[in-house]
């Protein structure tokens, strides 16, 4: 059986490319959050257009990631949700977070 896998690929300076799936099975380095927040600006943009599943896990890996960076005054903005994280954003009532 083939092992999930995640990608972070920035392609600019505020654009985080994300592809894979955001689950509980590829959200084990705690590190890959600090990588992306080199030479972060005031706004980060995670493009999910390529992110093929999200579980709970994932959606919990996005706030602890929107609260890590508001602490540093940065603020994260989702781009090309899937629909199965908005159904997950809905169902936790967490939608407003990321507005």
């Amino acid at each position: 059986m083939e092992m999930p896998n995640l990608h972070f690929d920035k392609v600019a300076d505020d654009i985080v490319a994300v592809k894979g799936e955001l689950t509980r099975d590829t959200l084990i380095n705690e590190s890959l959050l600090n990588q992306l927040l080199e030479n972060a600006q005031s706004v980060l943009y995670f493009d999910l257009c390529e992110v093929s599943r999200v579980d709970t896990a994932g959606l919990a890996w996005l706030i602890h990631s929107l609260g890590k960076l508001k602490r540093q005054g940065i603020r994260l903005e989702l781009q090309n949700r899937p629909e199965q994280l908005q159904n997950l954003m809905e169902l936790g009532q967490v939608t407003t977070l990321f507005e």
